[in-house]
């Protein structure tokens, strides 16, 4: 009961720490495949899973109930539902002691990287590859892979000797990934009001911004996601004629209306000129894709373009787009990063996060994913 207990405490702190949204923290992370590994029965294991699952996931249910304005039941509810996956695959994949549970973790965080399953598939402990081995690229993940693995067997005590070894050799070099030359992304503190306004007003706020940064030689600014609310012909004639005049690139988040739902896109504005740049692979679960609403014939959920549009092609670099949710996951960076793409360009609008760590999360996510592949950073946030 004892181990158990500091076990499942383990797991718990794991979760916490690890995902707090402090980059370097990522690698506690990898507490996680080890305790896995030592539990002795099946229950302990599933006990440990849901400790580590629910710790590092802790702030949805608080985001849920303000995104809908409801109790927090709801998240809870929707808490619990998303950690019922993780565990499940982790608590069935779990084996006695041998390499064969090697074998069955390799599965389960398999199945926890890429759909099905990887869409609810947060708080991998992969995503550490890049604090532990920034610049490693593929080898850097496959070594953190092989380390995850080794972890859940009796060499787990040499194996965590190393990673703690790498951990203080990239802390102390550790520098965050610079944006590219002329490239800015500007964060809002706009809440729930950006990109739901009825009028103009906000766009001109938003455009007497870009023009501030164009005379200061700023050459694309990156806005965040929803920022120019409801793509319409009205909305992109206003920005399209505001822009006809000065050489900068907008590079910002809309939502594009069809009969079947919406998609959640970026937007590419240029002088005289304006296109749907990238539309999101996997929009939030629940609060935006719901796919069982097209099952049914009905309208009204975000569409998921699950492995469509990687890659994008902006102002000459090859961009490797996530909106807000992708970042939390493992597919849709790893799924860009095939293409060798030139930046990471990462845009969220968190109003709802207020009061948990879920934006610094995301943003420490996407800062080891471009540290771990060499490649610059631009973000984008609005809270």
């Amino acid at each position: 009961m004892v181990q158990a207990g500091a076990l499942i405490a383990g797991a718990a702190a794991s979760g916490t720490l690890g995902w707090s949204g402090i980059t370097m923290a990522l690698p506690l992370a990898l507490a996680f495949p080890a305790l896995w590994g030592a539990a002795r029965t099946r229950a302990v294991a599933i006990m440990v899973s849901a400790a580590y699952f629910l710790a590092a996931s802790r702030g949805l249910p608080q985001g849920v109930a303000t995104f809908y304005g409801s109790s927090i039941v709801l998240g809870g509810a929707l808490w619990i539902a998303a950690a019922t996956v993780f565990v499940a695959i982790h608590g069935l994949l779990w084996s006695a002691p041998g390499w064969g549970r090697v074998g069955r973790f390799a599965l389960a965080s398999t199945l926890m990287a890429v759909p099905p399953f990887g869409i609810v598939g947060w708080a991998h402990p992969l995503t550490a590859a890049g604090a532990l081995l920034p610049g490693w690229g593929w080898i850097g993940l496959a070594a953190v892979a092989t380390a995850m693995l080794a972890l859940t067997t009796r060499l787990w005590p040499i194996v965590s000797v190393i990673i703690i070894g790498a951990w203080i050799w990239s802390a102390v070099g550790w520098t965050s990934p610079p944006a590219p030359g002329g490239w800015l992304g500007v964060d809002t503190a706009m809440g729930a009001s950006l990109g739901h306004a009825g009028d103009l007003e906000p766009q001109r706020a938003l455009l007497t911004l870009v023009r501030r940064e164009a005379e200061a030689g700023v050459d694309v600014v990156v806005l965040p996601e929803s920022a120019l609310g409801l793509w319409t012909p009205t909305v992109s004639r206003f920005w399209s004629d505001a822009l006809r005049t000065t050489p900068i690139v907008v590079i910002a988040g809309a939502a594009v209306i069809d009969r079947d739902g919406y998609d959640n896109v970026l937007i590419e504005i240029t002088a005289g000129q304006a296109r749907t740049l990238y539309y999101e692979r996997m929009p939030i679960p629940v609060s935006m894709w719901q796919p069982w609403l097209l099952w049914n014939g009905e309208s009204g959920s975000a569409q998921a373009h699950l492995f469509a549009n990687p890659t994008v092609i902006s102002h000459r670099r090859r961009i490797a787009p996530l909106i807000c949710y992708e970042q939390l996951l493992i597919w849709p960076v790893l799924h860009s990063m095939l293409l060798a793409p030139d930046m990471i360009l990462g845009v969220g609008n968190g109003w709802w996060t207020t009061g948990t760590s879920v934006i610094r999360i995301q943003r420490a996510n996407v800062e080891a994913w471009a540290r771990l592949f060499a490649v610059p950073l631009v973000v984008a946030f609005n809270q």
